[in-house]
């Protein structure tokens, strides 16, 4: 996953920390310097759906805006000498 919180905050013109921190204490959420240190500079190792809920309803945004899958970044299995993907092409082809 990528974690787009700087440019969603962004592009409602939020350039700074401090600035989201204040904007999620109206929201009801507390956020140490240390741990919006962490939100604002990389991707978080863990986060409460609670906290993800009211960073959403500050930002006026949508989950799928903060967090983009990367499915290049997935392994692909094996299955019996064919890939998952080459396994699923072939039943949607032949139809089984």
């Amino acid at each position: 996953m990528k974690w787009n919180l700087r440019l969603v905050a962004a592009h409602r013109g939020i350039w700074k920390a401090g600035e989201l921190q204040n904007r999620l204490a109206e929201y009801g959420l507390t956020v140490s310097a240390g741990k919006m240190s962490s939100l604002w500079s990389g991707t978080p190792i863990s986060l409460k759906l609670s906290d993800l809920d009211i960073i959403c309803a500050a930002l006026d945004c949508e989950i799928g805006e903060l967090l983009v899958p990367e499915t290049s970044a997935v392994p692909v299995p094996e299955l019996a000498g064919r890939t998952a993907v080459t396994a699923r092409h072939d039943e949607q082809r032949t139809g089984t």
